[in-house]
């Protein structure tokens, strides 16, 4: 479908509006720069951003429970949830984000014109959540391990609502055990049941983790239970479709009773694989890389070219061939992008 042109007048609108929001945050900076050498500002505080407002932030000092709403300076984009940041308080408890600290790591995804946009920040793991219903699908979770992978942050597994699950395990059990032997922590809960959080609380205490999956299996029910204080909106799940709908609308860094940091963002949830190119695909299955350049040919692409590393792996049984046919559907996919 092509893109609706627009007209003159339109352009001319959308660039006025663009001038004023431009010439707002222009003034509101020199502002605050005045203040600031008036001394109208407390002294440089290390601080977390927990949620993002556009231009604005809420930004929480170490060991203090209070968020202070502080603006963003005009030279400062870019910053999102989970940042480090430095920033100086006004008298009324607000204040003003002056510097950016360094990050360890960023999550990155595509925006609608395709530019990479970050959305979190200082990531510790990635819970990629999914359930006994809606019925998970291998391929789906290797498109949330490969983009896990990509971003060099550690994936988790999480089987929830496992209070469905039959007592064999059934196929999903041994689907989880193929992750399992592949390295993967693999953590199962369930909201129903006095210690069905456990392994879950085990998982997250002292790091800063992101919730991530496909609608409908309970992200907000699980961060809900983790988090008995905040008051969060939970997704109900269609009798009819089975299908769950999204509930979270804002970026929010959570601190967690035990220790440890949940940051929840409809940008994280289903982050996709549009931005990688096919090494990066092909790096993100862990059990092809020490495999990766013994094949014959350089540009071998792993398809049916003699002496293909990957092909003789997967004949000896070395990588599983469901594993692998995920892959070529992966790339595939990408390819009718």
């Amino acid at each position: 479908m092509n893109k609706r042109k627009l007209s003159r007048q339109q352009r001319w609108r959308i660039e006025k509006i663009q001038a004023e929001r431009a010439a707002r945050a222009d003034k509101q900076d020199a502002r605050e720069a005045a203040s600031l050498e008036a001394g109208e500002y407390g002294p440089e505080t290390p601080g977390r951003v927990i949620a993002h407002f556009g231009r604005t932030l809420d930004v929480q000092a170490p060991d203090e429970a209070a968020l202070h709403r502080c603006h963003l300076r005009a030279n400062l984009d870019g910053l999102v949830t989970g940042d480090r940041v430095f920033w100086r308080q006004a008298r009324d408890g607000s204040g003003v984000v002056v510097a950016r600290d360094t990050r360890d790591n960023v999550l990155e995804r595509p925006d609608p014109s395709g530019r990479l946009k970050p959305v979190a920040a200082n990531i510790g793991q990635i819970l990629i959540v999914f359930a006994v219903e809606p019925a998970p699908h291998a391929n789906l979770i290797d498109r949330y391990l490969v983009a896990a992978e990509a971003t060099g942050i550690t994936p988790v597994l999480v089987l929830n609502k496992i209070d469905l699950l039959p007592e064999s395990g059934g196929e999903l059990g041994k689907l989880l055990a193929r992750y399992a032997a592949l390295g993967y922590a693999v953590v199962e809960a369930t909201t129903q049941g006095e210690h069905g959080l456990d392994a879950l609380h085990d998982r997250l205490t002292g790091r800063t983790s992101a919730f991530v999956g496909q609608s409908g299996v309970g992200k907000s029910s699980l961060i809900d239970r983790l988090l008995p204080d905040e008051a969060l909106r939970i997704g109900a799940l269609s009798a009819d479709s089975r299908k769950g709908t999204h509930t979270t609308t804002t970026a929010r860094l959570y601190r967690l009773p035990a220790g440890g940091e949940l940051i929840d963002s409809p940008g994280i949830r289903e982050f996709g694989l549009t931005h990688l190119d096919e090494q990066q695909v092909t790096e993100g299955f862990i059990e092809f890389r020490e495999l990766l350049g013994r094949c014959r040919f350089r540009d071998c692409r792993h398809r049916n070219e003699p002496g293909c590393a990957l092909l003789s792996a997967v004949e000896r049984g070395d990588i599983l061939g469901e594993r692998f046919a995920s892959y070529r559907r992966i790339l595939d996919s990408l390819a009718d992008d």
